[in-house]
This record gives structure tokens, sequence and C-alpha cells, in this order.
């Protein structure tokens, strides 16, 4: 059994904690807060042996074996280098870094360290995902054309981390950012043209955007922290398009994917509930135990954060960008 420590209190921590129970393999041991009171609080009310006072005296302890980083954005990238360093493999929660330079800073001690680090965006591991998959491989919608995703929600707290450029917020960055994994793990390829339009006040508060691949398939989504609760994906191809009703958070209910084609009524496929954060939790506790890569190696996330970085250059200079991805590895396999 391997020990989790968590670095800070965050509201996605208790999904996180609540997925590893249900698989029921391995222990939360920790949970650190630069608040010792905040720590003490919140291990209490989940039922965590331990508390610190200190990211890093948690990381010192020799309590943990692995961490789980839910901390802001911005500080992402900071504290998993620091966790490496210190010995102990990092699930990060997405975006892996504010930027794609850092996500290269992380890749570059994740290599000298030889520890894993993956990216938490724990959506991909639902297995409405595979059923999903196996509808493109059997043509189900013909040749593949165009990709849609959405993400919104109406923010109502100004000081929340979201709404910080400080702490490396908006909405792209908060939930568009699953909108653009969507595409390129579906494209199967990396984008050659990104394009956005954005509503901006302290930061992205709205966000349209293009995605142009080099296999023909174009990809546009819609991400708000200002806007209406909305979230879907579709798949259109030659024959047909698959719809996904429900693609970032399922929750605990089951899923129905919808296939419609003009010959034939709507096929409607039904996936039975999965926890998606007990199931990356899982991957990555296998990848420690059997020292393998995670099932989406950095490189994805490095990838990721070249095209967010392509689409906010986008939205600045009113023109569409190649995004830049230097990391030897990035191409997916």
């Amino acid at each position: 059994m391997m020990r989790w420590g968590i670095l800070g209190t965050a509201g996605i921590a208790e999904q996180f904690v609540r997925g590893v129970r249900e698989s029921g393999t391995n222990e939360i041991r920790a949970v650190a807060s630069r608040d010792l009171a905040r720590a003490k609080a919140w291990a209490a009310s989940h039922d965590i042996a331990l508390a610190f006072g200190s990211y890093d005296e948690l990381l010192r302890s020799g309590e943990v074996d692995l961490i789980y980083n839910p901390l802001p954005n911005s500080l992402h990238a900071e504290w998993t280098i620091r966790a490496l360093e210190g010995g102990l493999p990092v699930l990060c929660e997405k975006p892996l870094a504010a930027n794609a330079a850092e996500a290269r800073a992380v890749a570059e001690v994740a290599a000298r360290t030889g520890l894993p680090v993956a990216e938490a965006f724990m959506y991909r591991f639902h297995p409405q995902w595979d059923a999903i998959f196996a509808l493109v491989r059997e043509g189900a919608v013909g040749k593949l054309s165009t990709l849609h995703g959405r993400f919104t929600f109406l923010l109502d707290d100004p000081s929340s981390i979201a709404a910080s450029a400080a702490l490396a917020g908006g909405a792209l960055m908060d939930v568009g950012c699953y909108c653009v994994n969507f595409s390129r793990l579906v494209a199967g390829c990396e984008p050659t043209r990104v394009s956005a339009f954005e509503q901006r006040r302290a930061v992205d508060d709205t966000m349209v955007g293009l995605l142009e691949f080099p296999n023909g398939i174009l990809a546009h989504f819609e991400t708000s922290i200002a806007n209406f609760e909305r979230y879907g994906a579709e798949i259109a191809g030659t024959e047909g398009v698959i719809e996904i009703e429900n693609p970032w958070i399922p929750g605990d209910a089951p899923t129905r994917v919808i296939v419609r084609r003009n010959d034939a009524p709507p096929r409607e496929i039904i996936v039975p509930a999965a926890n998606s954060y007990g199931l990356e939790a899982e991957d990555f506790v296998a990848a420690c135990q059997d020292k393998r890569p995670p099932r989406w190696p950095i490189a994805d996330s490095i990838a990721n954060m070249a095209v967010i970085d392509a689409l906010y250059q986008s939205a600045r200079e009113g023109r569409a960008i190649e995004p830049e991805n230097r990391h030897p590895d990035a191409e997916k396999s």
C-alpha cells in the first residue's frame, strides 16, 4: 500500500480523497497547508492521520510515498519540482503548469530524478472514453471532420483562484484546458495552427477557440467562467456524430453517449458509473510500483500547454498561431 500526501486543501482534493478510498488500495496519509490549523481541521474532517503546517514539512516528513498537487495553477510547477527533488513522484492537477516553459522544466527534473509525473486530467480515465474510441475505430460516424467541446459556468466569487491572474486563473486554464486536451486526444496529433477570441477583464472570462490539425480535422471550443453552466462534446464525421453529454466530470451516475446517423435511429450507449479520480490514482500508483510511464506521459502535458500558450497569444495578437513544442518526446505515440 502506498501513502499519498496532499499539498493544500483545494476543493478538488475532496473528490480525489474519495476516489482513492473507493479504490480501496492505497492510503491518504497526510495533508499540508500554509496554515497548520487549517491543515489539522481538513485532516480531521477527512479522516487523515497527519497534518503539516507547510508543504516543505510534508515533503521532508518521510511519511508519504507520492504526492497529489492540487495547488493553484501558478504553484503547480514549483511544488511539483520540489516534490520530485525530494524523491517523491507527483500527480499534479491540470493544467500541469502555468505555461509550456514551466511544463518543460518539470519534465527535465522528472527525467533527471527518474520519477513519474502525471497531469490529473481525470476525465479521460472514465470508461465512456473507451466506448467512444471504439465507436471511432469502427467507423461509426465515418471519417472524422470536426470536434466541438464546451465547458462553461458562472463564477460568483471574484476572489476565487479561477478569477486571479496572479494565480494563473482564467476560463482556458480552469476548464477550457479540458476542451483542448479532448481535441488533441481525439485528433491523435498536434494542431498546426490555432486561433482564439476572448472576453477579458483580469483574466479571460470567456474564450472561443479553433484548432487546425494536419490530418484535416478542425476542432472548436467554448469555455467561460462568466456564462451559464454548459458542458458537452461532439465528434462529427462524414456519416454521423457522436454526442457526449457529460464528458468532463461524469460523477457517480451512468453516462450516456449518443450516435446519430442519417440512415438509422439514434443509437444510445449507457456506460456504467465509474470514479475517474480513483482510476487516475490507481494508474499513477501502478506506474510508480511497476516503474513504467503513466498512461499519458508528461510529453502530452507539454504539448497541451503549448497549445494553451498559442491560444492566449492568438487572442492577444488577433492572428492564427503555430503552437511551439520543442520537447523531443512531444509527438504522441
